[in-house]
C-alpha cells in the first residue's frame, strides 16, 4: 500500500463517520508498533512526531522510516509533523520530508494566526503538503483552567472564517480537551463540536485524547471529529509494556530481547484504540 495523505485519510473518515487514531512517535520502535497495530487492524492509522522530540532524534530520521513502514505496509499509513509552533518549524518538517505537518498559531492573537497558518499553507502547496491548523487554546490537562473554561474553546463562526481564508486543510480545535495528563476527567462540549462540524468545511482534529473517556470519544466520533491524537496514554503503555518484560528478559540482559517482550503490549494499546475509534473497520 503506498503512503498516504493525511487529508485523504481524513475526508474519507470525514465522509464514513469514523475516528483515525494519530500516534505521536518518537524512536524506531515507537514507530514500528503502530504501523503493526495497523496491519493487524486493517484500518488506517496516522504516525506523527512532536519536534521538540528532536533532542532526542532528527526529525527527518523520523520521516523516513515512518515513511518507509507506510510504503510497506498493507494498510494506509500516513505521516505527520505535530505541534510545529511557528513558520519556520513547520517549513522545516516540509523539508524533512513530512507529507504533512501542523502550524501552531493558537497562542498568537487571531491575525497573526491567520497570517502565520496562510504563510506556511503558501509554502506547503508548493510541495503538495497538507497543513493542519489550530484555533482555540488547547492547553495542558495540568491546568483545571484550561479543561473547563468554555472561553478558550474554539469560536464556531471564527473558526469557519479561519478555514476560509487560511486554506488549510484539517482543523485542530478546543472543545474541553487539552495535553498531557488531565487533573480531572475532561467533558467535552458536543453541542460545539456538533457546530463546528456543521460549520467547518474540512476535518476536525481532538488533541489531548489520552485518557478521555472512552464513550466521549465514540460520541465525539459519531459528532464529526476525525483525527485524534494519542501520546500521553501510549508513551505510558509503552513505558508500562516494557517495565513488565523486565524481569522476563534478565538473565539474558539484552536491550533487543527487551524492546521485543515488551513490543505486544504496546501495540495491544494501539489497537484498542483504533477498535474504539473505528469499530466497523473502515479503510479507504
Amino acid at each position: 500500500m503506498p503512503l498516504v495523505k493525511v487529508n485523504e485519510v481524513l475526508q474519507h473518515a470525514t465522509e464514513n463517520h469514523y475516528g483515525v487514531a494519530a500516534c505521536n512517535v518518537f524512536n524506531y520502535e515507537t514507530v514500528k508498533w503502530v504501523a503493526e497495530a495497523a496491519n493487524r487492524e486493517k484500518i488506517p492509522v496516522i504516525i506523527q512526531l512532536f519536534p521538540g522530540f528532536e533532542r532526542y532524534i532528527a526529525i527527518k530520521h523520523v520521516a523516513d522510516f515512518a515513511k518507509e513502514f507506510a510504503y510497506k505496509s498493507e494498510v494506509p499509513i500516513a505521516v505527520h509533523l505535530d505541534h510545529s509552533h511557528g513558520f519556520d518549524i513547520a517549513v522545516g518538517g516540509i523539508k524533512a520530508g513530512y507529507p504533512s505537518v501542523m502550524v501552531d498559531g493558537s497562542a498568537l492573537p487571531y491575525e497573526e494566526n491567520v497570517a502565520v497558518t496562510s504563510a506556511v499553507v503558501k509554502v506547503a502547496n508548493v510541495f503538495d503538503v497538507d497543513v493542519e491548523a489550530e484555533l482555540g487554546h488547547v492547553g495542558s490537562g495540568a491546568n483545571l483552567d484550561d479543561i473547563v473554561n468554555s472561553d478558550h474553546y474554539t469560536n464556531v463562526d471564527q473558526a469557519k472564517e479561519f478555514v476560509e481564508r487560511t486554506g488549510c486543510g484539517s482543523l485542530a480545535v478546543a472543545v474541553g480537551n487539552a495535553h498531557g495528563p488531565y487533573v480531572q476527567t475532561p467533558k467535552l462540549d458536543f453541542d460545539r463540536i456538533a457546530a463546528l462540524r456543521k460549520a467547518v468545511p474540512v476535518p476536525l482534529v481532538l488533541h489531548g485524547c489520552s485518557d478521555i473517556p472512552h464513550d466521549q470519544l465514540q460520541e465525539s466520533v459519531r459528532l464529526g471529529m476525525s483525527k485524534f491524537n494519542i501520546a500521553t496514554e501510549y508513551f505510558r503503555a509503552c513505558y508500562k509494556s516494557i517495565a513488565e518484560s523486565v524481569e522476563k528478559t534478565a538473565e539474558r540482559s539484552s536491550f533487543t530481547a527487551l524492546l521485543d517482550a515488551a513490543s505486544e503490549g504496546a501495540i495491544d494499546f494501539v489497537r484498542s484504540k483504533m477498535q474504539l475509534l473505528n469499530p466497523n473497520k473502515f479503510s479507504l
